[in-house]
């Protein structure tokens, strides 16, 4: 227990989006699903740790979610509990996939970083991003897995959505043009406490949105591109939020 309890205080650290315009270096990036530490970890939050702390749990849209292909899931940041809720939302429990994560260089640490490296997580120094960890991304989406990126970058607990980072656009974007068909698609996620700080007892309400499908960004300038795409993406968080009255069709953006 005192081992899942270090997972678990690891796995809530804010998990941020550090795909960006800085210099990059070079280092190795490892991560794996542990055949027998994933299958026990995540069943054990999902059934006793997130229902004995929490209230109603409340998830809507999960049909958005695609079982197959390459995705990267975009939810807002509210609180740490967030990398524990989203695959309790759209995990192996749901949609039969494991999911990865972009964490914090300062979180692989240590015992919790050997947690997080068999648990699928990957670390990226916000400040000094590394090609490794960009190439590991975009072969995450190459391999047609499940990608986790909180476009916003931090928490924020005014119940907002904040300008997103140009990050995951652009990774996204990298990975589209890397294969012809490859087809990523960017789930929009809203996750919404009912407190601040979540405390025993607290309501949760999960939304998901409709996948964007990244072809249809594609128009041979990537920048410009990933920015059309992020427009598009904080528009569906907001909708989602219910900053907006509706959550409108998604499309990419002209001119």
């Amino acid at each position: 227990m005192v081992l899942f309890n270090s997972f678990l205080e690891s796995v809530k650290s804010s998990v941020d989006t550090a795909v960006d315009t800085a210099t990059y270096t070079h280092s190795a990036v490892d991560s794996r699903f542990s055949p027998w530490l994933t299958p026990l970890v995540y069943p054990l939050a999902r059934r006793i740790v997130l229902p004995f702390y929490f209230g109603k749990i409340e998830v809507t849209g999960q049909e958005n979610l695609p079982l197959t292909g390459p995705v990267i899931l975009a939810p807002t940041h509210r609180a740490r509990w967030d990398a524990i809720m989203v695959p309790y939302a759209t995990g192996r429990g749901v949609t039969g996939r494991d999911l990865r994560f972009m964490v914090t260089a300062d979180e692989v640490k240590g015992i919790q970083g050997w947690f997080i490296r068999r648990l699928g997580g990957f670390p990226v120094n916000t400040k000094h991003p590394t090609i490794a960890s960009l190439r590991h991304g975009v072969e995450v989406l190459q391999n047609g897995e499940m990608l986790v990126i909180f476009p916003e970058g931090g928490i924020f607990r005014d119940g907002q959505v904040h300008p997103l980072k140009p990050g995951l656009g652009r990774l996204a974007i990298q990975a589209e043009v890397s294969q012809p068909g490859l087809g990523v698609q960017v789930v929009p996620i809203a996750l919404e406490y009912d407190e601040a700080y979540p405390t025993r007892g607290c309501d949760v309400k999960i939304q998901i949105g409709k996948p964007l499908k990244m072809a249809n960004y594609v128009r041979g300038a990537a920048k410009r591109d990933a920015k059309r795409f992020t427009v598009d993406l904080e528009t569906a968080l907001k909708a989602l939020s219910g900053e907006i009255e509706t959550e409108a069709e998604v499309l990419p953006i002209c001119g």
